[in-house]
């Protein structure tokens, strides 16, 4: 309190004007827009900005250009699914590892993790939410909820799941925040053998595709947040359930905690 707004500025290396900067949120039309081109996307991740920006100017009735759409998908973090270059682009200097999963069949927990990162909307605005996932038996391990696309809160979900044990193989998309330095320092003190996407190969990380699938069908559209808050108590609400009571279909309606702990439920034995 002693200090000065300008001197601490100064020990923090900052301009003075960052300090009186107030971020501008986006419009009610674009937090819409935004919504709406996520749910467009779960039907039709093929769709590029072209077809997305033709079908989203006959639903708001308005000319809604390519251009604006490019915009919003990279908000999203979306890309058309089909092989290109430039996808899920690293950042300059970034080491990119070879994709280790490719015809490997996997046989046991803790063989295989893997980590994403989807958007999320809110009634004023959106947040992104971070899982890592078991493979063999989908159970999420652990996530994080950030209002901005860094690497920090993804380091912050794979320390706490490393609580678990570790991996033999942790894969990823080829984007900024897994490639960084910060995010894979954990998984190279460990000597865990580290996977990434190739360019432009969504499915090669299908399994927590189908898991934000899962989540925005089951809870974030039905439950139509109106803060963070009240998004990260349904979250902790929505995985416990995932993991601890919700039958999986391609685990032969074994629980993901069941598969992960090698423990049946009474369900399952019954099915």
């Amino acid at each position: 309190p002693q200090l000065t707004i300008e001197r601490q500025c100064e020990l923090l290396g900052l301009a003075r004007s960052s300090y009186y900067y107030e971020a501008c949120p986006e419009s009610r039309e674009t937090l819409d827009l935004l919504r709406r081109l996520d749910q467009l996307y779960l039907h039709f991740p093929y769709y590029g900005s072209r077809r997305f920006a033709v079908v989203l100017s006959e639903e708001f009735q308005q000319p809604i250009n390519r251009k604006r759409v490019q915009r919003l998908m990279q908000l999203l973090g979306i890309e058309a699914l089909y092989p290109k270059p430039h996808l899920s682009r690293p950042a300059p200097g970034h080491r990119i590892y070879p994709y280790l999963l490719r015809d490997l069949e996997i046989v046991r927990p803790n063989q295989v993790w893997s980590a994403d990162i989807t958007y999320v909307p809110l009634h004023r605005g959106f947040l992104y939410l971070v899982a890592v996932m078991d493979w063999f038996s989908r159970y999420v391990l652990s996530w994080e909820l950030s209002n901005t696309l860094d690497s920090r809160f993804c380091r912050t979900a794979l320390e706490a799941a490393l609580c678990w044990g570790q991996p033999e193989i942790f894969n990823t998309d080829q984007g900024a925040q897994f490639t960084s330095q910060d995010f894979l320092e954990p998984l190279q003190q460990r000597s865990i053998r580290i996977s990434m996407d190739g360019r432009g190969r969504a499915l090669d990380n299908a399994f927590i595709e189908r898991l934000w699938r899962s989540v925005k069908y089951e809870l974030i559209y039905p439950g139509d947040f109106a803060s963070g808050q009240d998004l990260w108590l349904a979250l902790d609400r929505y995985f416990h359930h995932y993991n601890w009571k919700r039958p999986h279909q391609a685990l032969r309606y074994l629980t993901p905690a069941a598969k992960y702990h090698r423990a049946p439920t009474k369900y399952a034995q019954a099915m």
